[in-house]
């Protein structure tokens, strides 16, 4: 019993941990990953990410290029977004991420970075074709192809098909849609996994994002908090 309250205290403060550092964080000058001046913020912060090795470079590499001459149109989450998102799921040793919204691939190559290191895998959805197209070219030229699963369609009706585990759901999709995507994909989600959903503001009007925040705000299964820099994102724990 103490084993297992020590290990639920530790992802705890991991989790807390990561909240605390990306929120520090700024999106890195124009030359590499692109930043907002802060002048509070110490310069050692605002520092673009340190590859461990010529992989990571070279995947480092392919964001930056992404984000330099492909985020238009994209809906891309920014660069510290993106950041906290491999931070999780490095942090809670992920082995299955599931990801609404594909889009061009910058999100979920940022998953990979940390998927790479905890041998998991990326389950991603995309209803747009082009832009399935163009994501499997960046995983490919990133060498992380082998590391997802890109499903087509709409995922409306494609998570219905999965029975995996998951540890990380991100959803950042269509709005009106969360509330749906959450019922269904939540009973997959391992205890101690994490729910993150894009774009949430809490003085948002929009009845999907407004719906979504009641249900994981009152459900007493979950724990939600808010990172409300970039884009706004909120993160919630399936408690064990």
């Amino acid at each position: 019993m103490l084993k297992k309250i020590m290990l639920v205290v530790l992802a705890t403060v991991l989790l807390l941990a990561a909240i605390e550092s990306l929120t520090a964080q700024q999106r890195p000058q124009r030359r590499g990953f692109r930043s907002r001046p802060d002048r509070d913020m110490p310069a050692a912060q605002e520092q673009p990410p340190i590859p461990a090795n010529e992989q990571e470079r070279k995947i480092l590499s392919v964001l930056e290029d992404m984000d330099q001459n492909q985020r238009r149109g994209m809906m891309n989450v920014p660069v510290e977004d993106a950041r906290l998102l491999r931070l999780l799921t490095e942090a809670v040793s992920a082995k299955h991420v599931v990801e609404i919204g594909t889009s061009n691939g910058y999100s979920g190559i940022w998953f990979c970075l940390a998927l790479r290191t905890t041998g998991g895998r990326l389950t991603t959805y995309e209803i747009d074709a082009g832009r399935a197209s163009l994501a499997r070219k960046n995983f490919k030229r990133a060498g992380v192809d082998k590391l997802v699963t890109l499903v087509e369609g709409d995922a409306h009706k494609e998570i219905t098909k999965l029975k995996e585990q998951i540890d990380i759901v991100f959803i950042d999709a269509d709005k009106e849609g969360y509330p749906d995507y959450l019922n269904k994909l939540l009973p997959l989600v391992r205890p101690g996994g994490l729910i993150l959903a894009h774009n949430i503001s809490l003085r948002g009007r929009q009845s999907g994002i407004q719906d979504y925040v009641k249900a994981v705000t009152t459900n007493p299964d979950l724990e939600t908090i808010f990172y409300e820099r970039g884009g706004g994102i909120s993160v919630t724990l399936k408690k064990r």
